[in-house]
């Protein structure tokens, strides 16, 4: 991201406010080199806060003697207001304008990032966090809605390219970062530097964006879906919650009572947003957006992706740290050769989409199950002389493999959705995005530690690897379902 571009931009194109319904459509906004770069900027940060937290776990319970179930809210916390509220953000992006909210939420990211880092106690830390994770959902889906709105053609598909390896690669360097910033201790803030980072990027992000990036906004606005939104709200938040908090509490009587308020809630958003679309109302979540092919299929993908991407992380980083006893910069740098794979895979992904189109994908979901089955037999193998170095080669391989699938998704998903539906379209790309990585950390995370005590590192971990398997061939089947052509 520090990369200096010499492209200048386009010239930028505000959109003006609609206002009435019969107001003529604004002319059609230009997103430039250094726009992009802004709003990829914007993108990059959230995407890395929600990893980079979990190596500076050990230290914040140290400092703060916060306790395994309040540590677990710290981490949850920022996921559940994060993907709550993502679609909320779409929509509110396509009514008042996609850069006034970007500007608007990386301000907030910026003031909840100082306020985690300057955190007393625990509970005001989880209270920072889940403050964070809201300024994110305001902040993302303006990226996407406004890539999707302010490009077309093969621009758009590259951008979308670009996006995709950026959330990816971020995943990554989180964990690195995260490890290296405890263990520097710079000025002596030890964790309280993973968030105090953010504070000048973010402000960085907001100057850049009112420069360079276009306003843009849905031709006609539309009141928010209240009904729908606490629906959303309330299907997501009796799923992870649970998911999330169940083993820490000891999975007590309220956590099974969500669970089972799950596919109620879910049952009746979809009713709901269905009959609010018949009688021409404008949903949070438009079932008519839902029938688009590339949309549906592009969701299918992202689900089992996402998940044991998000569940993949975890465990490895808890697998290192607690059965290897690493240090949190030796854990970090253990998942260097999946940054580079996965980094590398992303630059080749636009020419390669462009020949052998929706293949790509397939071939990525085989060679990240070739890197999972690799890592899990070489610690099945010798799981005591398990080491990051005979795991490098495994890790490369779903690092490529992921690179692969990751970054061309965001086109397949969002190639057919009209500019005037792109921030709706971007929040329900985003929700899926983030509730997969919650949902992978929350149960595989699960898994892992509630075997690993009896099975030992070894064969807990195989085991973890072994479930993401078989997502991966779910990826490849839904994959072969998919156009070759891809927008």
């Amino acid at each position: 991201m520090t990369q200096r571009l010499a492209v200048a931009p386009a010239p930028v194109r505000t959109a003006p406010a609609p206002h009435s319904p019969s107001a003529s459509p604004p002319s059609s906004p230009s997103l430039g080199t250094a726009g992009l770069v802004t709003v990829l900027l914007g993108a990059f940060l959230p995407m890395l806060d929600f990893f980079i937290v979990n190596v500076a776990l050990p230290s914040i319970d140290e400092d703060l003697a916060a306790g395994p179930a309040v540590l677990e809210l710290v981490a949850a916390g920022y996921g559940i207001a994060f993907a709550v509220l993502l679609v909320l953000g779409g929509r509110l992006g396509d009514i008042f304008g996609r850069r006034r909210l970007f500007v608007a939420g990386a301000a907030a990211f910026a003031l909840t990032s100082l306020a985690c880092g300057l955190a007393p106690d625990a509970w005001s830390l989880v209270a920072a966090r889940a403050a964070q994770g809201a300024s994110s959902a305001l902040l993302i889906p303006q990226v996407l809605g406004t890539i999707t709105a302010a490009t077309d053609g093969a621009r758009r598909g590259r951008a979308l390219s670009v996006y995709g390896a950026v959330g990816g690669i971020s995943v990554v360097i989180g964990q690195v970062l995260g490890g290296m910033l405890v263990a520097a201790d710079l000025f002596g803030t030890g964790w309280r530097s993973v968030f105090l980072l953010n504070v000048p990027f973010a402000l960085l992000a907001v100057v850049l964006a009112v420069r360079y990036v276009p306003e843009s906004r849905a031709t006609r606005a539309a009141a928010v879906d209240v009904p729908g939104t606490a629906l959303l709200t309330a299907t997501l938040l009796s799923l992870l919650i649970p998911l999330m908090e169940g083993r820490a509490a000891g999975w007590p009587l309220w956590s099974w009572v969500l669970l089972a308020l799950f596919p109620v809630f879910a049952v009746t958003f979809a009713l709901v947003e269905r009959r609010a679309e018949q009688r021409g109302a404008t949903p949070l979540v438009p079932p008519s957006l839902l029938r688009i092919p590339e949309m549906r299929r592009g969701l299918g993908i992202a689900l089992p992706y996402f998940a044991g991407f998000g569940g993949f992380m975890f465990v490895i980083a808890v697998a290192l740290q607690q059965g290897l006893r690493l240090g949190v910069v030796a854990a970090g740098w253990a998942l260097v050769p999946m940054a580079v794979g996965f980094f590398t895979a992303s630059l080749s992904g636009p020419r390669l989409i462009g020949r052998w189109g929706s293949r790509v994908l397939s071939a990525g979901a085989v060679i990240q199950a070739l890197g999972l089955a690799t890592i899990a037999l070489t610690v099945l193998a010798d799981a005591d002389h398990f080491s990051p170095l005979r795991m490098a080669p495994g890790v490369a391989l779903a690092g490529i493999g992921q690179g692969l699938i990751g970054t061309p998704l965001f086109r397949v998903v969002l190639a057919k959705v009209p500019a005037d539906r792109a921030g709706v379209g971007s929040g329900v790309l985003a929700t899926g995005q983030q509730s997969s990585l919650a949902l992978g950390v929350a149960t595989l995370g699960t898994l892992y530690l509630s075997l690993s005590p009896s099975l030992g590192m070894g064969r807990a971990l195989a085991i973890c690897l072994g479930i993401q398997l078989l997502g991966s061939f779910t990826v490849l089947y839904l994959t072969t379902r998919l156009p070759r052509s891809i927008g």
